[in-house]
């Protein structure tokens, strides 16, 4: 089971961030309130806030099938997705190759051309944001949900193993030092790659802190 700690403004704020880290939703978790938050000297020194404990639930195994309506709203949201993109390139200048491929569990494209660096953008923000309007007109006009990931030349695939080489790295040096390492704020997609990197380093631990967008993993020795 797959346990976080975190910290937040209220309880909501610290359940949130929980949320957005594990990538999961609301009934998908449980949890324990470890401190209440506190009000310091004139509503704001001194304060404290709110500590939990949360847990993702175990899910049974589901085997999913597939309808005639489920194909025909992954069509209609590719088509739409697939328009909306058009329209960014063309609006951008970009000659872009569009590679499909869908799964039970999304349907990604693959973007491939020359000088797409402008579609990744710093840490891949650019791409993110990109694939959360691809997302949003693809369902703007259904209520049906099917998630879209949009990638360029693999770049999601090289992040990953860099930012896992990157962990192992730095919890030698932590293991050797004594000293815990704070990285530099990342999405909630990138930390979850960087705890589960490192989650079965018996002498390890990683940890979240502070506030969206500024959120930062900390990597330091069990105690």
């Amino acid at each position: 089971m797959k346990v976080l700690e975190v910290s937040g403004k209220t309880v909501e704020d610290a359940l949130a961030a929980a949320l957005a880290e594990l990538v999961v939703s609301r009934d998908d978790v449980e949890y324990e309130v470890l401190e209440e938050p506190t009000k310091g000297l004139f509503g704001f020194l001194g304060g404290k806030p709110a500590k939990l404990r949360v847990a993702v639930r175990e899910k049974e195994p589901v085997i999913a099938v597939e309808s005639e309506k489920d194909n025909i709203v992954h069509c209609d949201a590719v088509t739409v997705a697939n328009n909306f993109l058009s329209s960014v390139f063309s609006a951008m200048k970009l000659k872009v190759n569009v590679e499909q491929m869908t799964t039970s569990e999304y349907i990604a494209f693959n973007l491939h051309g020359e000088n797409l660096g402008v579609l990744i953008g710093k840490h891949g923000q650019t791409l993110d944001a990109l694939q959360y309007l691809t997302n949003l007109a693809a369902h703007r006009d259904s209520e049906e949900r099917v998630k879209i990931v949009i990638d360029v030349e693999d770049y999601r695939k090289r992040r990953e193993e860099t930012l896992i080489r990157l962990a192992r790295r730095l919890a030698d040096k932590v293991k050797s030092s004594g000293e815990k390492v704070v990285l530099e704020p990342m999405t909630p997609q990138e930390r979850k790659i960087i705890h589960m990197a490192l989650q079965n380093e018996y002498k390890i631990t990683t940890y979240s802190e502070g506030e969206e967008p500024y959120r930062k993993v900390v990597i330091a020795l069990k105690k």
